[in-house]
């Protein structure tokens, strides 16, 4: 039996065995952080302490931080496809004005809102809008002329209703809140949002 191959088989168990003691202390440091996050969110008014349940998908992006294994990713963007509820009549677009202020309104949501007041779409802080915006957040891309330059059809207001109703859909781990599947946008006020993005008369477009 030859040397290296003794010292390499000893060195790879000795990795092995350092390994559970890494593992245990990340189980470890898991459970302590669930239970800081349930000591100390609770229910006030209509925000609840089980927001910060994950499920299936939310516990995948965190566990891989974002970077899921391909079979992974596919079939959990499959499930989130299948869970968009499209609009019974058929058409994505609603007014352009209405859904102006919606992107604008950052309200909503919060333990002082009420449950029956409808939420803001909170798109400025996150993207550029319109030529004329001073101020806007950079984290997901600019949708300044988002109509002319992907065009106006129904196939892109389709994709522009689905990627608003639920954007894990196309993106497992995106940033963006999926708006339909977590009920924070009805079906009209995300009718209006693609009408802001895709309406040539919108601000968006010019």
């Amino acid at each position: 039996m030859n040397a290296k191959w003794i010292i390499g088989t000893a060195l790879t168990v000795s990795l092995a065995t350092l390994a559970i003691p890494a593992q245990a202390a990340e189980s470890a440091l898991d459970a302590k952080t669930t239970e800081i996050i349930k000591r100390d969110f609770r229910d006030k008014g209509i925000a609840r302490a089980d927001r910060v349940n994950q499920d299936e998908l939310q516990s995948a992006c965190s566990k891989y931080l974002d970077k899921l294994p391909a079979k992974l990713k596919t079939r959990l963007e499959a499930e989130q496809v299948q869970s968009i509820k499209w609009p019974a009549d058929g058409k994505y677009m609603g007014d352009w004005k209405a859904g102006e202020k919606l992107a604008q309104s950052g309200r909503g949501m919060t333990w002082s809102d009420k449950a029956e007041d409808p939420a803001g779409g909170n798109c400025y802080n996150c993207h550029q809008l319109s030529a004329r915006e001073i101020a806007f957040g950079t984290i997901g891309p600019s949708l300044l002329n988002f109509g002319k330059k992907r065009g106006y059809g129904e196939e892109m207001q389709r994709y522009a209703y689905g990627r608003i109703y639920n954007a894990k859909a196309y993106q497992a781990c995106a940033n963006m809140p999926r708006f339909g599947h977590m009920g924070i946008l009805s079906e009209a006020q995300i009718k209006d949002l693609v009408a802001l993005l895709l309406d040539p008369e919108s601000p968006v477009n010019k």
